[in-house]
């Protein structure tokens, strides 16, 4: 009974801060683009403008959610719930911390400690891609269905490179676990540099990266949504609460796949201890200042870079990123076998 209801209260507090954070996430990213762009960004609701979050929320929430006269209805309503509900399923093996001893039980960090966490995480991806598609099918609207057939080539393509650039780390993790695979990289290369995957796995950091950008349909990968060509893409016939699911899952992946990439590339929660501080605690602000890089990069990117052509989009990922990931195993394997 103990166990299970701290497994309830773990879920609790993962998923609301997961969904706190995401809310703050637009905020940010507002002010991000503001500052590259030189503008002011949001300001008028609350002291610097940070109960906007919460406005849009009331926005959106208030609005009224027409299903289009020849759409779906079962297809068109069952489309957000699919985008929203794996990418918040997925932090259910993130871990924050090396875990703590309270009451003379040992608490993991994490909701779930599954040996295959990492094959799971990319289950769980996978899945959204199921919900753009139906979302463009089922709203009988052409923009919509241009948006689905671009997203399902586009994840499809994406996901092959996602999935290879992180065998690297799990060879040299020897596990999928992402508890072990942290761990493993506790200690330092040389005696002074952390042992961080990123360092051996450069190549495939940087094709987890450009590969977690498409993934999340994110600028300047967001072709399935790219307001010039199709209006709003796939979700362009949804409003209030379902365009608010769709808005919500896109921005908890972007949080998963930073999440993952902090877990399997930079180690995770390991740093520096803090004076006075729990390890518990330091591996949770360590772990969170990890992820808000990635999180900045996402913005940077989006003020920075034009959206790709879609045949460049997917040259890139089958003649370009796939024979360098595969080049990375081969390397990866090679060196772990002679050192």
């Amino acid at each position: 009974m103990a166990e299970f209801l701290i497994t309830l209260l773990k879920i609790f507090i993962v998923f609301g801060a997961v969904l706190g954070a995401m809310a703050y996430m637009t905020y940010f990213e507002r002010k991000v683009l503001a500052r590259m762009q030189a503008r002011i960004g949001p300001n008028r609701v609350g002291p610097w403008g940070l109960l906007q979050p919460v406005a849009d929320g009331v926005k959106l929430l208030t609005k009224e959610s027409p299903i289009p006269a020849n759409a779906d209805k079962w297809v068109y309503l069952l489309a957000p719930v699919l985008v929203f509900v794996p990418a918040l399923l997925v932090w259910a093996v993130i871990p924050f911390g090396p875990g703590f001893t309270a009451f003379g039980e040992r608490i993991s960090q994490s909701i779930a400690n599954i040996n295959v966490a990492l094959l799971y995480v990319l289950a769980m991806t996978s899945v959204g891609v199921y919900g753009i598609v139906m979302a463009g099918w089922a709203s009988n609207n052409k923009y919509a269905l241009l948006g689905g057939l671009r997203s399902s080539a586009q994840v499809v393509s994406y996901e092959v490179t996602l999935g290879i650039s992180l065998i690297g780390a799990i060879m040299l993790a020897g596990s999928m676990n992402l508890g072990d695979i942290v761990e493993a990289q506790r200690g330092t290369w040389f005696g002074f540099l952390p042992r961080w995957f990123v360092l051996p796995q450069l190549l495939g950091f940087a094709l987890y990266l450009i590969s977690a950008v498409a993934e999340t349909n994110r600028a300047p990968f967001d072709l399935p949504e790219a307001e010039s060509e199709l209006v709003a893409g796939f979700h362009v016939e949804y409003g209030g609460f379902g365009f608010a699911m769709f808005f919500l899952g896109e921005y908890i992946s972007m949080l998963a796949v930073s999440a993952l990439a902090s877990a399997v590339f930079l180690g995770g929660y390991l740093g520096p201890t803090i004076p006075f501080v729990p390890a518990a605690l330091t591996g949770v602000f360590w772990f969170a200042a990890k992820m808000a890089i990635f999180i900045f990069f996402y913005y940077w990117l989006r003020a920075t870079l034009p959206r790709f052509r879609y045949d460049q989009l997917i040259s890139l990922c089958w003649k370009v990123m796939l024979p360098l990931a595969l080049l990375n195993i081969l390397v990866t394997a090679i060196v772990k076998l002679l050192v």
